[in-house]
């Protein structure tokens, strides 16, 4: 019988209305006095349980999720999702590494995927016998045929066309039309295909599509997919048998308040691609980044400094841009709520960090409230593109990282230290 799974969303919740915000079972107070703050806080369970939601959905196909690394390459995450089967979607060498680092075993259930890989990059993934190179020009394929032939190693690729499939977000997440920089135009593609597959030491093994992130409709995965399906089948005619069909990730979160049903949203997109690839019985690769982390992550921060200015009231918190980047960079909203709420009128203020930029926002008239100097707030639905992004401006170290599972919470990164940060420089 298929699992029930949870209605809510987040893993962020009050057990009782005066006690403070715990991950499932962990109080967010007793984290932050162990481990300090800024503080990022994962839930383990959620993001089995979304993963759980895909397998599933597509029970009826030969499935393969393959965890986008860049939303949150944790090395504890990587090792709690290959436990699980999970391969992976990589974007760099580098994020191979973190793999190999965290679960050898799966070499074999990895991706790559990124429009500027080098030499080095690929020679190190011929040699750990990934599953396939995600292709994204016909640069790229000679470049893949040269260091497969130098190395004696066939290179199994998909090349990851541009359907030229507009999906609603934000422009900078947006990769399925021709002016982006991504993928191969699709009516390219036969010709690269038939030009390969008498290449030795290629081997066209599936097509690739991803057009964006933050997607929250499943029609723009079935018309990109229906359109890979035709060219499928063109390929097939010409004797070019095509055994994977990556569908790419994107599938979208809310990241505002209310209720919602992710399991849903998950039946519907796997409804979509079944219709589209109806008469497809090889391989479905799937890459969901943040869909299976984002809300399972929160990001901790102590308010120090509550300021007035004129009509303005900002609240000014030890986490600034350089933890979390996404509002500075696309405006992007994160609920915001006190760890222990106190009573009182909640009224606008903006949230704000003590990088020295003006740009350092969480929220701007954002209704919140009452805080103190002192308390902690959470910025919910930050485990994708949080930690992944965060950087050392300001010379800033970096946060901690925590896992919960179950009742427990063990550390996954220590906070970073001024010696860390000066160790590579030499004077």
């Amino acid at each position: 019988m298929p699992k029930a799974f949870q209605s809510s969303s987040r893993p962020f919740h009050h057990p009782q209305p005066q006690s403070p915000l715990h991950c499932g079972a962990v109080s967010l107070e007793e984290l932050a006095r162990n481990f300090g703050t800024p503080l990022y806080v994962y839930s383990a369970d959620q993001i089995l349980e979304r993963l759980e939601m895909f397998t599933q959905a597509l029970a009826g196909r030969d499935a393969l999720v393959c965890y986008a690394v860049k939303a949150n390459s944790a090395l504890a995450i990587l090792k709690l999702l290959a436990a699980r089967g999970a391969g992976f979607d990589i974007v760099s060498g580098g994020e191979l590494e973190r793999v190999l680092a965290a679960a050898p075993e799966a070499a074999d259930r990895v991706v790559f995927s990124g429009v500027g890989k080098t030499a080095a990059e690929i020679d190190r993934a011929l040699d750990v016998g990934i599953l396939e190179f995600n292709v994204e020009s016909e640069s790229e394929l000679e470049l893949l045929a040269a260091r497969a032939a130098k190395r004696k190693r066939k290179a199994r690729f998909a090349l990851r066309v541009n359907p030229d499939v507009f999906a609603e977000t934000h422009p900078y997440i947006s990769t399925g039309l021709r002016e982006h920089k991504f993928g191969i135009d699709i009516r390219r593609a036969a010709s690269l295909y038939e030009s390969a597959a008498r290449n030795r030491w290629l081997e066209p093994h599936g097509i690739s599509v991803h057009i964006g992130s933050q997607i929250r409709s499943a029609d723009p995965f079935g018309a990109a997919l229906e359109r890979v399906y035709k060219l499928v089948t063109q390929l097939a005619r010409k004797g070019i048998l095509i055994r994977s069909i990556d569908a790419g990730g994107g599938l979208g979160i809310d990241y505002h308040a209310g209720k919602s049903d992710p399991a849903a949203r998950v039946r519907d997109y796997a409804a979509a691609v079944d219709r589209a690839l109806a008469g497809f019985d090889g391989q479905l690769l799937l890459e969901p980044g943040r869909f299976l982390v984002a809300q399972a992550g929160a990001l901790v921060t102590r308010v120090l400094i509550v300021k007035q200015n004129g009509r303005k009231t900002f609240v000014i918190t030890d986490a600034a841009m350089n933890d979390l980047i996404r509002p500075a960079l696309y405006q992007a909203h994160h609920e915001i709520v006190p760890v222990q709420p106190r009573t009182g009128r909640a009224r606008a203020v903006d949230v704000v960090g003590p990088v020295c930029e003006s740009g350092d926002f969480f929220a701007r008239d954002r209704k919140l409230p009452p805080v103190q100097p002192g308390d902690l707030v959470a910025l919910l639905d930050a485990g994708a593109y949080g930690m992944a992004q965060s950087s050392n401006y300001n010379t800033r170290v970096r946060p901690a990282e925590v896992l919960v599972e179950g009742r427990n919470a063990r550390l996954i990164r220590r906070r970073e230290t001024i010696a860390d940060l000066l160790a590579p420089e030499m004077v």
